[in-house]
């Protein structure tokens, strides 16, 4: 193709989503339902198709950077809209238009019965153009529109069920917590204009390594410039990427309907951190305390939310940790310096998560939107193609050799044993030890919902011993477990039994299955080991031992290799152990609840983060805020300036008004007075 055929097509991309979404935001009413689904629908089948072609243009060595149009131009400075396309652009634009298109497929059936349609096909489209306007962007500035407008859309997605409060405080919070990481994120930007004059990656990137050594310009402070610019922009993907302690957003966003939270969790909203950070490799591979500080955060992230997962009995809130917990190894990856990795578990894990999250979706549809795994148990027989295809998502989301999730996970650990940054050894023993934990708590929601003895259409406290710790605990107020996402919270009723879903539903888990299995093992060797991102990522040479491993270097050989290693001993002692736990004996981890019931509470209350910030930064706003209307407004402004004020004019007033009686003879005696007053000066100062 042309040149100009090709930026046309780039153009294409984030453009056409953009012209669904106003099709059915603007339009719906009077397009109706089918043709609000069929345009979203087909606008991002558009979006693939043109991805797919520029995918097969940049692998015949074709790339493209440079500005579609000047913004504003401020002094010296010029903000363009352009398009970096090369092989990291590719890969995530494939990821968000595929996942994005299953997505949009399976709402059909999903939201069928909601009131808010064509509102929600387009907010879905919407997001999907602001998120492909982040990863096709040159420049930080563009960058910044569409990591703030991902933002903006997740806020209206979270709350799309506006006229439910737990909804509103959902969407809020999701904005609020990632406004703090923007604030970082935004000073990291605003240090790399002052520094650098520009804002285009290609011009910072090649006058990074001249400044390595400069001191950043922050007064009263002596820190290196590199550090502090990675840091801060890490900040705003700690934000979106929900990291430790960013991540509370993310639990409470199940709020919004599942195909939202496959959309947000599994390739766009969540991935954009982790890709910003592999972008900006050229910055981050200049200071290994930037890189070590990622690392710590991602093995926190990776460790400590895989432990919240276990005691979840809401299906979507189980993915939702795992989420988290997964994301912690992409960024556990990013501090390796192993991005290349880090973007391969990105890509892998949002084909199985977007998987998970709408095959939870489906067992919800089914069991009229219970989503208490509790009250689940043997849809394995009423659900033959959810439950082949949700465990074909467990079974890559715990790392089972062969499947997608495995290539990328093992890679993981792999590039964080061979790092020689000091923080790995704790970072290793973080992502080994969330192995075990990510199996446990996968396969105990998979037993509970598809395996095991059938409890619904019971009373929601009978839970025949399967109540694993978690029916009579206390809960931390408006984020319990009785009171999360239940879409609308119906039930099957007694005797009714489930179903499987509309084909509009499971040819989107079907499609999904497909790359959750294969993908890893065909993207493997050309993503790793054969230079894919030679010229998108950048790897400083003393990091270099962590993003290859010469002995594992073909697929296949790496999946047998797996099979004597400690993580697959440690996946399928986790996947045993919750088999054992929840399909044999269901009363030990009632009695594991009551041995150690404050590290239950503990969990419980997600580590009292939530009651923390509620009770610091909530509840110190609405103190400082107090404060400044008792005294500053009413005591300070309005009692002492506005009313103290008018208060001396009246008192002066009084005075002078005694003054003015209106009597010639007081008006002559003052005269007299007056000119004695100045005779007696005049005659002192002679």
């Amino acid at each position: 193709m042309g040149t100009m055929s090709m930026q046309n097509l780039y153009l294409l991309v984030p453009l056409a989503p953009l012209c669904g979404a106003i099709a059915a935001g603007l339009f719906g009413k009077w397009l109706g339902r089918a043709w609000s689904h069929r345009i979203t629908i087909a606008m991002v089948a558009v979006s693939f198709f043109a991805a797919l072609a520029i995918f097969q243009d940049v692998l015949a060595g074709h790339q493209f950077n440079g500005p579609v149009y000047t913004w504003l131009t401020s002094g010296d400075t010029s903000f363009h809209v352009g398009f970096l396309i090369d092989r990291l652009t590719v890969t995530m634009m494939l990821v968000v238009t595929s996942v994005s298109l299953m997505v949009h497929i399976y709402t059909i059936g999903y939201m069928q019965e909601d009131p808010g349609y064509q509102r929600f096909f387009s907010y879905i489209s919407l997001f999907t153009f602001s998120m492909l306007m982040l990863v096709m962007s040159n420049n930080f500035m563009q960058l910044f529109f569409g990591w703030e407008a991902v933002g903006l859309v997740s806020y209206l997605l979270i709350g799309f069920w506006y006229t439910r409060p737990t909804a509103i405080y959902a969407n809020l919070k999701a904005f609020l917590v990632n406004r703090v990481g923007d604030f970082g994120f935004l000073l990291g930007i605003a240090m790399v204009l002052m520094v650098f004059g520009t804002l285009d990656y290609a011009a910072v990137f090649a006058n990074a390594a001249a400044h390595a050594e400069d001191i950043a310009p922050i007064p009263g402070m002596s820190v290196n410039l590199m550090t502090a610019i990675c840091i801060l922009l890490f900040i705003g993907a700690m934000g979106k990427s929900a990291q430790f302690p960013l991540h509370v957003w993310l639990p409470d966003s199940m709020e919004g309907p599942t195909p939202i939270s496959a959309l947000i969790h599994a390739a766009t909203m969540v991935t954009a951190g982790i890709f910003m950070v592999a972008r900006m490799s050229p910055l981050f591979e200049l200071s290994d305390t930037a890189l070590s500080f990622v690392m710590v955060i991602g093995a926190i992230t990776a460790l400590f939310m895989g432990f919240l997962g276990i005691i979840q009995n809401d299906i979507k809130r189980v993915v939702a940790y795992s989420t988290l917990s997964q994301l912690g190894y992409m960024t556990v990856a990013l501090g390796a310096s192993a991005y290349s990795v880090a973007i391969f578990h990105l890509m892998t894990h949002a084909f199985f998560k977007a998987l998970l999250f709408l095959g939870a979706g489906s067992v919800i549809m089914a069991m009229h939107h219970d989503q208490d795994i509790r009250n689940m148990g043997g849809l394995r027989k009423y659900m033959p193609i959810t439950w082949i295809t949700s465990l074909i998502g467990s079974l890559s989301l715990i790392g089972t050799p062969f499947f997608s999730g495995f290539y990328s996970k093992e890679s993981i650990i792999e590039a964080v044993h061979l790092s020689h940054l000091p923080v790995a050894g704790v970072a290793y023993f973080a992502v080994m030890a969330g192995v075990f934990v990510t199996a446990f708590y996968s396969f105990r929601m998979y037993f509970l919902v598809f395996h095991g003895e059938e409890r619904f259409g019971k009373a929601h406290d009978d839970h025949h011993g399967h109540d694993d710790h978690a029916a009579h605990a206390a809960h931390d107020g408006d984020h319990d477990d009785e009171e999360v996402s239940h879409d609308h919270h119906h039930g099957l009723a007694p005797g009714q039994k489930p179903h499987e879903t509309p084909w509009v539903v499971t040819l989107p888990l079907i499609l999904l299955a497909i790359p959750s299995v294969f993908i890893g093992y065909f993207a493997f060797e050309p993503m790793l080991h054969e230079g894919y991102f030679r010229d998108a990522i950048y790897v400083a040479q003393q990091h270099l031992e962590g993003e290859v491993h010469e002995e594992l270097e073909h697929a296949f050989s790496m999946a047998l290799h797996a099979l004597t290693t400690l993580p697959f001993w440690l996946a399928i002692s986790g996947v045993a152990s919750s088999a054992y736990f929840y399909l044999k004996r269901p009363d030990i981890p009632a009695a594991i609840h009551k041995r150690f019931q404050g590290i239950y509470t503990l969990l419980d209350n997600k580590y009292y983060f939530d009651r923390f910030n509620d009770w610091f930064f909530a509840g110190g706003a609405r103190g400082a805020s107090s404060f400044l209307w008792k005294f500053g407004d009413v005591k300070m402004i309005d009692g002492l300036l506005v009313n103290g004020s008018a208060k001396v004019v009246g008192m002066i007033s009084s005075g002078v008004r005694r003054l003015q009686s209106g009597y010639i003879y007081h008006y002559a005696f003052s005269m007299i007075i007056g000119v004695f007053v100045l005779l007696t000066v005049r005659n002192w100062f002679e």
